[in-house]
This record gives C-alpha cells, structure tokens and sequence, in this order.
C-alpha cells in the first residue's frame, strides 16, 4: 500500500453520517484524519534535507560477491535457508551496521543488477522519501520491473519518478476519484463487509472454523468497486471473478520475488529465474479492464481534462484499484485481524466499550467526528501498521552523491545506486520504540502521537499528506480510514474473536475459529 496503495489526501476527507446521492462533484469537504498532534498544514515537500554530518564516516561494508553465482546463493538464503528477516538480521550481526551491501531476489535471470545498499533502521530508511535526492523510475518491484504488456503498454504511476511529465496528472487523477467518490466509502464498506461477516458466521456454524482470505478478497474488491466506481461487480458480467483474476495478474508481476510455498526446485528454477508471460492473463486483464473502462466514466472525462488518454487512464485507475488498493487490503486486513486476536479478550472488551460508547454518541451512526474520539483503536491500527507494515520493502535510486546516515556513522552512496530498505526494521528500531517487537495497542495515545512521525507504512511518515511532487501514497488517508471501519465494524457486531494464525505467500493466513456477539 505505500507507495502502492490509493487513498486521498486528508484535505480531501469528508465527514459523513448517511450516505449522500448528491453529485460526484460535490465541494463538501470533511475534517482531516488527525493522525498527529502537530497543526501544521500539509506539505508538499516530504523531507527537509538533512544537516551536515557530525558521525564518524565508515565505508559501507558488505560486498556483492562473484556475479551470478553469490547472487544466486544470497537468493537461496533469502527465501529457503534463512528467510527474509533472518537474511537481512545476520548481515547487520556480520558488518555490525544497519547499511551494508548485499545482494536481494530476484537476481539471475531477470533482474541484471541485484546489488543493493540495504537501509535497515529508523534513521536512514526516510531518505528514501526525499525526491531530491532518490528516483523512483522503475524501481516499484525492485531490482526488476515487470512487463508493460501487464499494464496495456503503459509504465503506471507506481513506476514513474516525480520528475516524470506524467507523474503529476496521474496522481491528480487519482485524487479527483477519491474525492469525487469519498461519500460513499462509509456505506459501501458497512454493506460489503456486512457480506463478510455473515459468510464467516454461516462458514463457522457448518464447519466450526471459516478462512478469513477468500470473504476479504470478495468483500474488498466489491467494496473498492462499488465505493471507487460506483458499479458492483456482482451486477456485470465479471460476476465473482474479480478477486481471482486480479490474484493472478499480480502473480505475474510479482512471482519473482515472493515465496510462493511450490517445491523448492520448481519454484526457484521457474518462478525466480522467467517471467512467465503476459499472454496467460491476458483474457482475464481484459476482463478487468472492461469492467473498469465501463464504470469509470467520469474519472476518465476527467483524465482527458487533464491531459491523459482515457486507455492509460483506465489502465492507471485498474492498477491503483486492484494492485494498490485491493492488494494493500489482501495483506493488510489479516494483519490487523491476527494482532488484535493474539492480544485477547481485555483488549477486545475495550475496543468494544470505546466504539459502541461512541457511536452511540454520534446518534448511533459510523461517522469520521465519532471515530477521531476512538483513541484506542485508532492506536491499534497504527501500531498494526508500525508492526506489520503492508509493503515491508522500498527501493530507490540514488540521483546525486549523498551521505546517508544511521544511528552511530555516516555512508558515502554514490550517484546511480539502488537503496533498499526494509521497513519492519525501520519500525521496529528498539532506538526509537520501547517494546519494540511487541504489539502495544495504546502505543500512540497521548504523548505516544510523537511517535507516529516514525510510522512510515504509507511511503512517507504518517504525520505527512501526500502531495503531486512526492512518492508518499496517493490514498494514505483513504487507507487509514477504511482500516479503522475495519476494527469498528468487528467490535459493533462481536464482544470478541479467536483466531489460528497461518502463513501465506503474502503474509498472514487468518481461520477464525470464534465470534462472540455483542451482549452490550
């Protein structure tokens, strides 16, 4: 979702009680997600660059090793013998740094250079948000880019650095279809998560447990379907198929880089090593973008408006919709389900006090004015994102020589390098968060907001708004909200839930195996 997922800046967020059949073009704006005690107005720089150097210069350590064949060996530690964290911990053990050189998949075959400069703590991981300094053409994936075959010939927004001529009218795009559509984001997520939830119950009552994976993906692509673009897919001819289909059109962008759970030899000699081709999905991306093209006409008057033919208009909007945003969800919401089931009943009983007292206050409906007096959960969904951010790794290229710095020395990059960082290290930097690898639900209550400048989910800090000049997620706040939605919707219907907790090629697998419903 950072970076990847949509969502609308906060000036563009309304308050809303009912929905509304006024006009997409309403100028009704509602009061911002506070999500900081700061006041300051929203900027459309990120980062202010940083002053000199007062750490002791160190080179950066680590090397790439013998072309092809150490990063081939780096991949298999990476994915098989020791696994994503574990890689990335024993080479800051190794160089006794948090910036070194390494190399990350997918490596040979298809990505030419996987020499990377890794950037694994609180300190040095925000450069990567200052566009002075960092290009972002291409680098979305990684050391890699997928084929533009996959998105109609067209490089979308997700790959194109700020400099680009397009990167502005697209992310404007993309604020006019939040904006012009944020009335019915409360109402759509309450009827498409209503869905959900009787799914689960009736699952739970035939076999005592229900996967929480297949009634999110349906619930969250009819919710962005319906809120977004006003048309619901049940009703077209893409029937159920959406969820399916756009799973497989990101598999073909993302395989080369994702532990998928197939035998080892297969899946490292095939999916890490060849781009499968575009030409299987073809039908299924063509069904997609129908569905889009048709439904988004007023988005795509718009695009013209602005400049933007209306084919890569839709081919933008298809991919902010289903890669971003649905995406963002797949990962996110099974995250925030599995930290608030592991932290049990006392914290569920609270959740449940806070968000039925004020609603109740509210005149009984779920508004934006009754969730900013929800500290507690709004504390939850922040340290869900602190602790489980939805896109754990950013890329990007050094434009210019620049020193970067980590808590204890200073690193000459050179222009033309790639940077990665790896964001649950960022955000779990024991320097900057006490109980660092903990789920702390009231973490950010209080004098706990301070730290939210170093939650850093949406490509930005979250005491920032995205702007057009900046790489920060279009729909940071957008995000924000529909995840909250998430946690009020839960506790107005259950006292409590129990969980068991999986694994899956894109994080979490959730079974609910219990709903207790509301007694007060």
């Amino acid at each position: 979702m950072a970076s990847s997922t949509l969502s609308t800046p906060s000036f563009f967020l309304q308050h809303q009680s009912k929905p509304s059949t006024s006009s997409h073009r309403s100028s009704t704006f509602l009061p911002p997600i506070r999500s900081s005690i700061s006041e300051k107005p929203p900027s459309l720089s990120v980062t202010p660059p940083p002053q000199p150097t007062k750490l002791p210069i160190r080179k950066i350590p680590g090397d790439y090793g013998i072309p092809f064949i150490t990063p081939y060996k780096d991949r298999l530690d990476y994915f098989y013998n020791q696994g994503r964290d574990e890689y990335f911990k024993s080479r800051i053990q190794k160089y006794n740094s948090t910036i070194f050189r390494t190399n990350v998949p997918p490596g040979p075959l298809i990505a030419q250079n996987p020499n990377v400069v890794a950037l694994l703590d609180a300190k040095s991981f925000p450069i990567l948000f200052d566009a002075t300094k960092i290009d972002k053409t291409d680098v979305f994936t990684g050391t890699y880019a997928p084929s533009t075959e996959l998105t109609g010939g067209y490089r979308v927004l997700s790959y194109l650095d700020p400099s680009d001529p397009k990167h502005n009218k697209l992310k404007q795009l993309m604020f006019f279809l939040l904006k012009s559509r944020i009335r019915h984001v409360i109402p759509e997520f309450r009827s498409s998560y209503k869905e959900l939830f009787t799914s689960l119950e009736n699952e739970l009552a035939k076999t005592g447990k229900a996967s929480f994976a297949d009634a999110n993906d349906q619930a969250a692509f009819n919710f962005l379907a319906r809120s977004l673009h006003g048309s619901n897919p049940v009703d077209t001819e893409l029937g159920l198929d959406g969820p399916k289909m756009v799973q497989k059109w990101v598999l073909f962008q993302l395989g080369p880089v994702l532990k998928l759970g197939l035998p080892k030899l297969l899946e490292d000699s095939i999916i890490h090593n060849f781009r499968l081709p575009s030409s299987l999905v073809k039908k299924d991306y063509q069904r997609l973008y129908d569905f889009f093209y048709a439904s988004s006409g007023f988005a795509l008057d718009e695009a013209e408006r602005l400049g933007i033919s209306r084919d890569e208009a839709c081919h933008n909007l298809l991919f902010a919709t289903c890669f971003n945003s649905f995406g963002g969800f797949k990962l996110f919401f099974p995250n925030v389900m599995k930290w608030i089931g592991r932290s049990g009943v006392s914290l569920h009983m609270k959740l449940a006090k806070e968000i039925r007292e004020a609603v109740k206050s509210a005149g009984g409906e779920i508004t934006m004015a009754a969730m900013e007096n929800m500290p507690l959960m709004k504390s939850v969904v922040y340290e869900a994102f602190r602790i489980d951010p939805p896109v754990p790794l950013q890329f990007g290229r050094a434009k210019k020589d620049m020193v970067i710095e980590n808590h204890e020395n200073s690193f000459v990059v050179k222009k033309g390098e790639l940077l990665l960082g790896y964001q649950p290290f960022a955000t779990k930097d024991p320097k900057v968060f006490d109980r660092a690898e903990e789920f702390v639900a009231d973490r950010f209550i209080g004098d706990g907001e301070k730290l939210l400048k170093h939650v850093l989910w949406s490509n930005g800090p979250e005491t920032e708004s995205p702007g057009l000049g900046d790489k920060q997620c279009a729909g940071k706040d957008f995000v924000t909200l529909v995840s909250r939605l998430l946690v009020v919707e839960i506790f107005l219907r259950y006292d409590s839930f129990e969980i068991q907790v999986g694994s899956s090629p894109l994080g979490s697998s959730i079974t609910v195996t219990s709903l207790k419903r509301a007694s007060f």
